[in-house]
């Protein structure tokens, strides 16, 4: 098991949400967040006054996957947030010691699901 927290720019969510859709990796966490990297920021004026914004709005994936959809979820990922300009993101993978599905006590793999028996209720159709 792992857990891939990706950062990446916010008018990049739909597409790597709609990527991850159809490569079957539904579950994340979306966080707002702001970062700094090799782009340094932006000066901006207010009344007159100048300010550094350094600190960039992007936002934060936390998804736990097991190790069969590692490769798959970074590849989706890339491949939706990917523009070739400096801001694009970072990912990191994680190991994960557990997971616990509250609902129903399950335990690693399991309580991540990915399998047929876990598909939402829109996918059902």
């Amino acid at each position: 098991m792992k857990l891939i927290i990706a950062y990446i720019p916010v008018e990049r969510l739909d597409a790597v949400k709609k990527e991850l859709d159809e490569r079957e990796v539904h579950r994340m966490s979306i966080t707002r967040s702001k970062g700094c990297g090799v782009q340094k920021g932006y000066m901006e004026s207010y009344r007159g006054a100048k300010k550094e914004i350094n600190l960039l709005p992007n936002l934060r994936l936390e998804i736990a996957v097991n190790e069969d959809y590692v490769k798959t979820t970074v590849e989706g990922i890339i491949r939706a947030a990917r523009t070739g300009n400096i801001g694009d993101g970072k990912i990191f993978i994680l190991p994960m010691e557990d997971c616990i599905r509250i609902r129903t006590g399950e335990h690693g793999p399991d309580a991540i699901g990915g399998d047929s028996k876990y598909k939402t209720k829109k996918s059902r159709k």
